[in-house]
């Protein structure tokens, strides 16, 4: 039955759509799924002690500051906080590079609103972000796929895409959600001169970047387009806007993120978050600061890599013991992912069906490639379950692929 509020939506609504996985995550919320299709940080390693005395603290001695309105550019401490540690892996900034916001997806979600107009084109990896493809969705942005392989973006296959005229590039350089995948050093320098022969902007989306577990660090974009462009002392010049979070290194419940970006563009973006919600959580914000001033991430990062480092071990351990010679998987330096990758021809959607049945998740591949493809491809995270429950989960999904793949030859034989 229609309702009057069906003819009232605006256009761009139709392209918008529930998050694949978010709803996949409310079927698995059943206590006897052992699901690895969130991209969950593990609770295990959120500083509750930390954050205990840091409430206290900040309501005693900031109380009124930081339960009132704020900047919208956010804390400046916090921001200050934030460059210093940026110099320290990339190029120099200042508090006046930086906003805070409400979470990663909210600084997807202003890019979009600054920069696409319907019909703009994006250049993304393939498979890429779920969020970002939703978040750009609903301004009508359209997408040029570039392959991906164990290296990330294959940037020979990049001079194409940009010959369209794309307003930007979109990567997710270190340890990639979906895929796993780290943009090469050799990749990584191509990527900012074609992306300056062209004249195309670069955002980078480095949620993960600080999780390595093995393997030397790798310099961001932002600092190989900053090497680029000349001597400039070390400071931003700003063909890159750079997107990070603490999701991944404090808790995801915060919602506190940053973007770096030219003081030109930070200057637009505070706009549109003044419009959207004047400014992210004061209290969130002192609070963060509290807990993160005086060295405490640098301790606290070596906790999360030891504990992740584990988790991604014994899950690929257990997928060489208990998955089909026909199934592949990436073997990620870092994150919180890695991808799998079932015979040509065999459905993603279809094994999760089954896999339900045998109580265990994952996130079918398809729905990170915006331009279709990647049906025999499925996302799996490591990071939130603890080792024997990945083993069993990993054990189910085992005997899951092997009994469909005993199937399908059976099907094979008999026509």
């Amino acid at each position: 039955m229609q309702t009057p509020w069906e003819y009232r939506y605006a256009h761009r609504t139709r392209k918008m759509g529930s998050s694949v996985i978010r709803e996949l995550l409310k079927f698995t919320e059943q206590p006897d799924i052992i699901s690895f299709a969130g991209g969950l940080p593990a609770p295990e390693v959120f500083p509750l002690k930390e954050f205990g005395e840091a409430c206290n603290t900040v309501l005693k001695e900031h109380g009124a500051q930081a339960l009132q309105y704020g900047t919208t550019e956010g804390y400046k401490p916090l921001r200050e906080m934030i460059a210093r540690h940026t110099g320290r892996y990339s190029v120099q900034v200042t508090a006046e590079n930086i906003m805070i916001t409400s979470g990663s997806q909210q600084a997807l979600d202003f890019i979009g609103r600054l920069f696409i107009n319907r019909g703009d084109y994006i250049v993304v990896e393939s498979p890429t972000y779920l969020g970002a493809l939703q978040a750009w969705n609903a301004y009508g942005a359209q997408y040029i796929s570039v392959r991906a392989d164990e290296n990330g973006m294959i940037v020979d296959e990049l001079e194409a895409a940009l010959r369209v005229g794309p307003k930007f590039i979109y990567v997710l350089p270190n340890f990639q959600n979906p895929s796993g995948s780290t943009l090469s050093l050799e990749r990584r320098r191509k990527l900012v001169e074609l992306a300056d022969k062209y004249g195309v902007p670069i955002v980078e989306d480095d949620p993960y970047g600080q999780l390595r577990y093995e393997g030397e660090h790798l310099p961001s974009v932002v600092y190989l387009d900053s090497q680029f462009r000349g001597p400039n002392g070390g400071h931003y010049s700003g063909n890159v806007i750079y997107l990070s979070t603490f999701s991944k290194l404090l808790a995801p419940g915060l919602r506190l993120a940053w973007v770096v970006a030219p003081s030109e563009v930070t200057r637009k973006l505070v706009m549109a978050k003044q419009a959207a919600d004047l400014h992210t959580s004061s209290f969130n914000q002192f609070v963060a600061y509290e807990v993160a001033k005086g060295g405490f991430l640098d301790e606290h990062v070596k906790l999360i890599r030891s504990t992740y480092k584990e988790r991604r071990d014994t899950m690929l351990e257990m997928m060489e013991e208990m998955f089909p010679p026909e199934v592949h998987w990436t073997k990620p330096h870092g994150g919180m992912f890695l991808w799998g990758i079932l015979p040509e021809g065999m459905d993603a959607a279809e094994v999760l069906k089954v896999a339900i049945e045998r109580k265990v998740a994952f996130v079918p591949g398809a729905a990170f490639h915006p331009n279709g493809g990647g049906e025999n491809t499925m996302r799996i995270n490591f990071s939130f379950s603890r080792p024997d429950v990945i083993r069993e989960g990993i054990t189910r999904m085992g005997v899951t692929l092997k009994e469909l793949l005993r199937k399908d030859e059976r099907v094979t034989i008999n026509e």
